[in-house]
């Protein structure tokens, strides 16, 4: 009998686009975009980000060389949550149109700056390309779609917050329920779990509290029992990957930025059978191009 082919994936997370005019409002003025602004203004974030433009156009003409199967995007993919920060996002990736390539993607805190924002599905719209796939009924998230024998399952962990100092992020009672049913409907084959919060730090210890997902073991035990063999995510700017850890027993790999100055690159995933390979591709200024920068390889169970 013969084998599945290799699939290749590719992720990227936190590009952090951002633009001018945003459209501010006056309730703007009353809620966390304000002190988000003068950080990014003032306190250095915009400077880390200040080549984004050209890093993510860059991304975006690699992917189209390269021709991976599938894109996972792991979220924030604003600074503020703007819909001109999306429109912008968009257009440098070049998501939709004849030379679109397949693509998951998951909202991050930033794409989900404030409540009112998180609500309107702003995101969803403009990455609906990349939003198919199996469903529960007619809710959202989370989503399954099927990349040769490979299962990619989004999961929207992000939530609006009321203060600025607030990153955290939740999948919710609801969420959970319906993820814990759509894994036990996929037919076999490897299943990635794919968010924007991340089950651990590179060291493997928690997040910290104003920075994690609140509800990690409800959804580390859902997706244990559903055979997850791999979770894949962002928030965390610096890119690792950990064979396991004491919050849960399946590999970790972190994407990082992929436009933040020194630390942009993405990942390149090749999957052949329970065999995961992981190459960092690392943005080259001077080339203005991606090069090799590390390998790393473990076995999926299930």
């Amino acid at each position: 009998m013969a084998s599945n082919p290799a699939v290749r994936l590719v992720q990227f997370s936190d590009i952090h686009i951002t633009t001018e005019p945003l459209g501010w409002t006056n309730a703007d003025w009353f809620n966390k975009r304000l002190p988000g602004w003068l950080n990014l203004k003032f306190l250095g974030r915009k400077h880390r980000f200040r080549q984004a433009n050209l890093v993510l156009a860059a991304l975006a003409d690699e992917l189209q060389r390269r021709r991976p199967d599938h894109v996972i995007f792991s979220g924030d993919a604003t600074a503020l949550g703007f819909e001109a920060e999306l429109v912008h996002a968009l257009r440098l990736l070049a998501l939709s149109g004849p030379n679109g390539l397949p693509g998951l993607a998951v909202p991050g805190n930033h794409d989900y700056y404030v409540r009112q924002v998180a609500a309107s599905g702003l995101f969803e719209r403009y990455f609906a390309p990349w939003q198919q796939g199996e469903r529960i009924e007619d809710a959202v998230y989370p989503f399954a779609q099927r990349v040769g024998p490979v299962w990619l399952v989004a999961v929207n962990s992000a939530k609006g917050n009321r203060w600025f100092w607030d990153a955290t992020g939740s999948v919710g009672p609801e969420q959970l329920g319906r993820l814990e049913i759509l894994l036990s409907r996929l037919a076999p084959g490897p299943r990635i779990l794919v968010t924007h919060y991340p089950v651990c730090l590179a060291n493997g210890e928690p997040e910290r509290h104003f920075h994690r997902l609140c509800d990690l073991a409800d959804v580390v035990a859902v997706a244990v029992r559903g055979g997850v063999s791999l979770w894949l995510h962002g928030h965390r700017h610096g890119p690792y990957h950990r064979q396991s850890s004491s919050l849960a027993s399946f590999p970790v790999v972190c994407a990082g930025s992929a436009t933040e100055t020194d630390d942009w690159s993405y990942g390149e995933y090749t999957i052949e059978g329970n065999d995961f390979r992981g190459l960092r591709r690392v943005f080259c200024p001077e080339a203005s191009s991606f090069r090799d920068e590390d390998v790393f390889a473990f076995r999926l169970g299930g």
